[in-house]
């Protein structure tokens, strides 16, 4: 299997559905890690109408799927489950440091969080 790279500006923007096909919001930023390169999460905006009273959710970027036929990210979960889910506004972002509110998100979404001891090779 070949690994799909995208842009994020191609990421951001696309719409998110669950296994049933139901609308889950879209994919309104990616968050990367500056230590190791990788993404750490998405911010999924959800609800709200024409982006007013849209909650925000931090979604481990291991818990998408893609589909390439449809060109969206799909996420193993329920509209119920996402409601429930700890979320955030866009003028109150989640604390980086706070590992008890990540390691949640991680175990919510039924995802393993990847380490954060990361070697960095050097040439």
């Amino acid at each position: 299997m070949t690994n799909l790279i995208l842009s994020s500006n191609s990421i951001t923007g696309t719409n998110v559905t669950n296994q049933k096909g139901e609308n889950l919001g879209e994919i309104k930023d990616l968050m990367i890690d500056t230590e190791t390169g990788t993404v750490n999460y998405a911010v999924l905006s959800f609800g709200g109408f024409l982006g007013l009273g849209d909650k925000y959710f931090a979604i481990p970027f291991e818990a998408f799927d893609v589909n390439t036929t449809t060109e969206r990210f799909v996420l193993n979960v329920s509209q119920d489950r996402l409601e429930n889910a700890p979320g955030f506004d866009k003028d109150n972002w989640p604390k980086t440091s706070d590992h008890t509110y990540w390691n949640s998100l991680h175990t919510h979404y039924g995802v393993a969080r990847r380490s954060n001891m990361t070697q960095r090779q050097t040439a």
